[in-house]
């Protein structure tokens, strides 16, 4: 069964285009994420994917495995 979860991650190290490619590439290629959107201007990473598939702690490992920083997260009403 499908538990959609819903998290934002404030990653402080976000300055520019590059770094959301990156991060929404890596993103995008775990299983279970379903959507990513990440804001260059507020330094925030946007994620919707299924609890079931892919946990919170394995999608900030990914965006640190690129080279940043996930300084805090905001749980959010899945």
């Amino acid at each position: 069964m499908s538990q959609t979860e819903h998290v934002v991650f404030d990653v402080p190290d976000i300055s520019c285009d590059h770094c959301k490619m990156a991060i929404e590439g890596a993103l995008a290629k775990l299983e279970g994420v379903e959507s990513v959107a990440v804001d260059v201007g507020t330094k925030r990473v946007d994620v919707v994917y299924d609890g079931g598939r892919v946990d919170r702690e394995r999608v900030a490992a990914a965006i640190g495995e690129e080279g940043y920083t996930v300084a805090g997260v905001q749980a959010e009403a899945g």
